[in-house]
């Protein structure tokens, strides 16, 4: 099955003069921004698009091979039929798995990650260098319960420790809980091979805010948004056979969120804010649009690739320094390409693994992180 509905995480809020740590897990929210600096958005019809686009490319690829099976298998969504055997998949590191397909499977698939960064990448896309190597590793665990053969619950608890290098902090007081993600996936539509039908599933969600985020004893603890935050996406599957009976799987999907509420924040918080600060703040808009391909090389052993697109609002901050100064400061959206490619193997139907990396290559306000990682995938 795949690994999660988003594809990586950050977890610290950028403090002014750096850049956030980013990529740290599979799954992945963004955080608030940089709540300081010149201000930009991201368009809501361009947000719209960068859910719409994956599903363009997917309808248009439909025409030029021949599916051979879409769904997720008859028990835990991840198998696709061969001519020759049942081609068994763990799932990509990024791309979304969509409902179970079968009532009353339970799904465990916990993640490892370390992140390690390599650069950081201005406002128009250019290398610079690194003034804040803010390391961290993660434990990301997705557990999912289908309540019906086309209905499923999602939980995905992420915990973290960091730690910064250079002169610019020191590390987390222990390991911090972010944000919780609780999503209902519905696949509204069944695959149909002979008339190149592929699977499609909606996920919507919320995100509670259980990660520390305000009155932090150091900048580092600052893992959470402090707002409730709606999240929304939309996934594709389809599974092709290729010359010499090989299983290629296709993914694409998009993801949108947006903060329900605002963060009543205090001194040093999530948002960069000091000692002293008093105030809200509202995260920014931020979102993701991706395919991945699987490529089964034999019954157990898969090549899987993701190329992932994501994009961020600015978070708005507004209050009264320590000087009692009052300060309204929108922060800059930013944006990155992520690669993540990896191998999976698996022993049964029921169980793999998957170990890869993921890295970002391009992008805008925002550092350049390489993040190795591997899961364990379990379905019962």
């Amino acid at each position: 099955m795949a690994a999660t509905m988003i594809s990586l995480t950050r977890t610290h809020a950028a403090r002014p003069g750096t850049t956030s740590p980013t990529r740290a897990l599979t799954a992945r929210e963004k955080d608030a921004g940089r709540p300081y600096g010149r201000a930009s958005y991201i368009p809501l019809p361009e947000s719209i698009l960068f859910v719409a686009i994956p599903f363009l490319i997917a309808f248009s690829s439909f025409s030029s091979a021949q599916a051979a099976g879409t769904g997720n298998g008859t028990a835990a969504g991840s198998q696709g039929v061969n001519e020759h055997y049942t081609q068994w998949y763990t799932g990509s590191l990024v791309s979304p798995s969509g409902a179970l397909t079968k009532k009353g499977v339970f799904a465990w698939e916990p993640y490892f990650a370390y992140s390690q960064p390599v650069g950081n990448l201005d406002s128009v896309g250019r290398a610079a260098p690194i003034k804040d190597r803010a390391h961290m590793v993660s434990s990301f665990t997705l557990y999912k319960y289908s309540i019906t053969n086309s209905i499923s619950l999602q939980m995905t608890p992420t915990i973290s420790y960091g730690w910064r290098h250079g002169g610019y902090g020191g590390t987390t007081s222990g390991a911090k809980m972010g944000d919780l993600p609780v999503d209902v996936m519905w696949r509204y539509l069944d695959a149909d091979p002979k008339r190149y039908i592929p699977a499609l599933s909606l996920f919507v969600g919320v995100a509670f805010p259980s990660g520390d985020y305000t009155k932090l004893g150091r900048a580092e603890d600052g893992v959470g948004t402090g707002t409730y935050t709606f999240r929304v996406a939309l996934t594709e599957q389809s599974t092709y056979t290729l010359p010499g009976h090989h299983e290629l799987r296709l993914r694409t999907w998009g993801t949108f969120r947006r903060a329900l509420t605002q963060a009543h924040i205090a001194d040093i918080s999530s948002y960069g804010t000091s000692a002293g600060f008093r105030g809200l703040a509202h995260p920014g808009m931020y979102g993701e649009s991706g395919f991945s391909l699987e490529y089964g090389v034999n019954q157990k052993w898969v090549i899987a690739m993701d190329l992932a697109r994501d994009w961020a609002n600015g978070a708005r901050v507004r209050g009264y320094n320590a000087q009692g100064k009052y300060q309204d400061i929108l922060g800059q959206a930013s944006g990155d390409w992520v690669i993540a490619p990896a191998v999976e193997y698996n022993w049964s139907p029921r169980f793999g693994i998957i170990a890869g990396v993921t890295a970002i290559f391009a992008g805008h306000n925002t550092g350049q992180i390489i993040s190795p990682q591997f899961a364990f995938n379990s379905v019962f």
